[in-house]
């Protein structure tokens, strides 16, 4: 079920054309072309269930011995001519583990929300479930069979996933090729994706790099079985030469691959930001205004962040540290928090507790600010 073809140039189209899906917006995965990286754009080692670098891509590994980064990259011009992406994801092994443990599982990957818009377009569990689509760009020094899979969560039984193992050919080392994989429907006993309130995820793309034996199963069949890749998966941790460039990852209902649909960059950006929004001193001057508050006490106030789009979920928060940032009140001072969390969240807005040692005026409107820091950074997690 699948093809490969080697281009050395491809056709770039206006905005938001019809094709593969039939509809604007056809290619469920977001960000496939890596052009938003909101956390940080430098090489971050990957661990189990992070997302670290380029947003809605996230790393998961467990039971490896070896390390890799991912981290987003500029293309020259000239292959910026091949592959028609500006940016690429750069995957590189930094610590090796030639041996495999039977339970062993690293991989990229994106989660693809699950909602009533991706079942009605993917149909699965009746007679009419869709094929898909996957095309991408990849560069890479390791020649031969590599593997990747797509799931999801059927409804049939409470929300059991199924897996797709599917093999590519990676032929000429250190140079971009296309690959196009077609993905039949799943058996209509699987039933429809669990669209309820516990199934957070409807999809997922798998960019596999290690696999052990328990997460195998043959390429090209769909199955109950936990399988991340087929057995033909090589190793990516043999060496510390080895890296996985991609670009262009784009996964559309139907049978023929379209061009890459170009999204404007604000408009991915927004799309990205359901899940995760980053906000820091850029653009606002050192001393920029995070958030409007008021004071109830001498050590603390509470902060209303607006969000620029509606998140997926009530948001967690994280901050690059809490004395990054300092509050203002009427008397003029500004002092450094000691303390930030969420004490209520909502998909449109979010109450931050902020404390501090002391100093402030019960009753007083006040304002979060940046410390005078431009890499301060207050992060709002809703990802899947």
């Amino acid at each position: 079920h699948w093809r490969t073809h080697k281009m050395s140039q491809t056709k770039v189209e206006a905005p938001f054309v019809e094709g593969g899906g039939g509809t604007n917006f056809k290619n469920l995965i977001i960000n496939g072309n890596f052009d938003i990286a909101q956390r940080s754009t430098s090489a971050v080692t990957a661990g189990n269930g992070t997302y670290t670098t380029v947003d809605r891509w996230k790393t998961f590994t467990g039971n490896l011995g070896g390390a890799y980064t991912t981290q987003q990259k500029t293309n020259s011009l000239a292959d910026n001519a091949t592959t028609g992406q500006q940016r690429y994801l750069e995957i590189k092994c930094t610590s090796t583990d030639s041996s495999v443990d039977s339970n062993a599982y690293s991989m990229v990957r994106q989660h693809v929300e699950a909602s009533p818009y991706l079942q009605s377009k993917l149909r699965y569990g009746t007679s009419d479930a869709q094929k898909l689509t996957l095309s991408f760009w990849i560069k890479t020094n390791l020649t031969g069979t590599h593997s990747m899979s797509w799931y999801y969560n059927g409804s049939t039984d409470g929300g059991t996933t199924y897996y797709y193992p599917f093999n590519f050919t990676v032929s000429s080392a250190d140079t971009w090729e296309k690959k196009i994989i077609t993905i039949p429907a799943p058996p209509t006993s699987y039933g429809s994706i669990n669209v309820g309130a516990t199934a957070a995820t409807g999809g997922l793309l798998n960019i596999n790099l290690q696999i052990g034996a328990n997460y195998q199963d043959p390429a090209g069949s769909w199955t109950g079985n936990v399988a991340y890749a087929s057995e033909d998966v090589p190793n990516f941790f043999t060496s510390t030469d080895n890296n996985i460039l991609i670009t262009a990852i784009q996964l559309e209902v139907g049978d023929d691959a379209s061009d890459f649909e170009y999204i404007p960059f604000d408009v991915q950006l927004q799309r990205c930001m359901r899940y995760c929004n980053v906000m820091n001193g850029v653009g606002g001057g050192n001393y920029g205004t995070l958030a409007p508050g008021y004071v109830t006490a001498s050590t603390q106030g509470y902060f209303t962040v607006v969000h620029p789009v509606p998140m997926r979920a009530a948001p967690s928060e994280s901050t690059s540290a809490d004395s990054d940032f300092v509050l203002a009140d009427g008397s003029g001072s500004s002092i450094a928090t000691t303390g930030i969390a969420v004490n209520q969240g909502g998909t449109d807005r979010t109450l931050i507790l902020a404390t501090v040692s002391s100093g402030l005026t019960a009753g007083r409107g006040s304002a979060m600010l940046f410390n005078n820091k431009t890499t301060a950074t207050l992060t709002l997690d809703a990802e899947l």
